[in-house]
């Protein structure tokens, strides 16, 4: 899988892959000002938990990089605000804000406004490299989940398109297939951008792995027919009681459940938030048109209410495994194992 989202050093300028357009047309898209990034992350350009919190770490060294400040105080007042800003630019996923106070910590030491360039540059280009790192780490740990010839469900993308590169769920997929499994895998499209169809289908694809898309209704019927084997998805966050993804994952864990079909989640421990609960998390409430229209096709009425959620919460006693770069994570759950240990087990 290529590069998903990278910091361009000659230009000082963030260059991305704009999956709005995809699988029509593969699009590299840069960003020379932060509003230009924020504007790309609303609108889903740049997408998934992974990559968001690489965008972050890019969106502090753009504004470092960019800025005019001749003076150390001025200068970080500046990143600050537009760190808030970009912060906020999607409310649920916590990465986001992980990767934007990453670099905002790694400033502390400068004594100059150069210095502060080159510690935010430094520091972001590292997040994106960790990050790949990490994917093949969660691939490395979780590949053993996938039995040979067995058939895959997953929801949205949490593929290379949503991280810097290889991807998390599509990772642990990916290197399952690179070490010889056959794999067939059931993308559900996922209403209303289409992300399993447009983005997932169009990796695996890439990869030659056996991919087949299908409405996000159907999957509880191919469950009860036999024909899925087990469940891995991504996670934009994981709280101390709850799996926050795309809106439909909850959906997919309760019938899983009760097929007693093995429910994964592969995410890196940026992911995890050690502080709060299902309760204290926003969900993200997105535009009306996203789901009134389908393409330029009026398809619910003007005068009816609409409720397009971008994700929702699947409680941890629904999944069967988490898989991070540190190990795997089984019930009981207790995540605050993975800030007291390199390794679980």
């Amino acid at each position: 899988m290529d590069k998903t989202i990278w910091w361009e050093q000659t230009t000082h300028s963030i260059h991305y892959i704009d999956e709005t357009v995809l699988p029509g047309k593969l699009l590299i898209s840069e960003c020379c000002h932060p509003d230009e990034l924020i504007e790309a992350i609303k609108r889903l350009a740049i997408r998934g938990a992974p990559a968001l919190g690489v965008a972050g770490g890019f969106g502090v060294a753009l504004v470092a990089s960019r800025s005019n400040c001749t003076e150390l105080q001025l200068i970080l007042e500046d990143i600050g605000e537009w760190a808030e800003k970009i912060k906020t630019a999607r409310p649920t996923a916590v990465n986001l804000s992980w990767g934007v106070s990453r670099v905002m910590n790694a400033l502390t030491p400068a004594r100059s406004p150069d210095e502060v360039r080159f510690l935010a540059v430094e520091e972001a280009v590292k997040i994106a490299a960790e990050d790949a790192d990490i994917c093949h780490r969660i691939g490395d740990v979780g590949f053993d989940l996938i039995p040979d010839g067995c058939s895959v469900l997953t929801h949205c993308n949490a593929g290379g398109l949503a991280c810097s590169e290889w991807g998390t769920a599509l990772g642990v997929i990916r290197t399952a297939h690179k070490n010889g499994k056959w794999i067939s895998v059931y993308a559900c499209e996922t209403r209303p951008l289409l992300q399993g169809a447009r983005l997932t289908a169009w990796e695996l694809d890439r990869d030659d792995i056996d991919v087949t898309v299908i409405t996000d209704s159907t999957a509880a019927y191919l469950m009860r027919q036999g024909k899925i084997d087990l469940v891995i998805v991504g996670a934009d966050r994981i709280t101390n009681d709850a799996v926050f993804n795309k809106i439909g994952t909850y959906m997919h864990a309760v019938c899983a459940h009760y097929h007693k079909i093995p429910f994964y989640v592969a995410a890196p421990v940026s992911t995890f938030d050690f502080l709060n609960n299902e309760n204290s998390i926003t969900i993200e409430e997105r535009s009306r048109d996203e789901l009134a229209y389908c393409g330029e096709h009026l398809v619910v009425p003007d005068c009816v209410k609409v409720k397009n959620y971008a994700f929702d919460a699947t409680p941890l006693s629904l999944i069967s495994a988490i898989i991070t770069e540190k190990g795997i994570l089984k019930p009981p759950y207790d995540i605050s194992k993975l800030k007291e240990t390199d390794v679980i087990c």
